[in-house]
């Protein structure tokens, strides 16, 4: 056997990307101050990855009129791979980002920008969340991209549907989202090890 075949036949759990847990999504939002506007815009971006499972790029190139503000339909428009696709956005995180909206300078179509009205790169992006992992107590390497795992794995787990997964994140190939079945498998492990631990004799 090739070492290239024995590179490709090592178990998958060696690349399990890191996901947080619903406790660490709440303490990771309950960070950003909502009462000034960069706490709003950070908070409206986190929402975006964790609750739409949106890529960096995807989230920075949102426009307003991207989003339908009356139903929440949100047009993801030319994503990775050129591919188009709709998402929903729930009623509570619609009025969040309808609270940035009225504060955002009214000078940029993009809908998370700079208090000035200029476009924000993903490098702010990044250090931000970094930040607010720290400050919340969180012992991950966490980034943007890592919301969006998260949000994945909570997607599956309620709705046992890899094709619905796949669709949400838009991956052309349903390999690349088939990750998120040996994530299931990985915590499914871990919960039935520690179950009942130390109830039983």
């Amino acid at each position: 056997m090739s070492s290239k075949t024995e590179l490709n036949n090592k178990p998958r759990s060696n690349k399990l990307p890191t996901v947080l847990s619903l406790e660490e999504q709440k303490a990771l939002l309950d960070v950003p101050n909502l009462k000034t506007p960069t706490g709003l815009r950070n908070y409206c971006m986190m929402l975006m990855f964790l609750n739409l499972g949106l890529r960096v790029g995807e989230a920075l190139s949102l426009k307003v009129s991207d989003i339908d503000w009356n139903t929440g339909k949100l047009n993801v428009i030319a994503g990775k791979g050129n591919k188009d696709r709709v998402l929903w956005i729930s009623d509570n995180d619609l009025v969040k980002l309808q609270l940035w909206r009225d504060k955002m300078p009214g000078n940029s179509a993009y809908l998370f920008c700079t208090l000035e009205g200029g476009p924000i790169i993903d490098r702010y992006v990044r250090a931000f969340i970094k930040r607010y992992t720290r400050r919340a107590g969180i012992n991950k390497r966490v980034h943007p991209h890592c919301l969006r795992h998260s949000f994945a794995t909570d997607l599956l787990h309620d709705s046992k549907n890899i094709r619905l997964v796949q669709k949400a994140l838009g991956h052309a190939s349903l390999a690349t989202t088939m990750i998120y079945t040996h994530i299931a498998d990985d915590q499914l492990e871990s919960a039935l090890k520690q179950f009942r631990e130390g109830s039983t004799k």
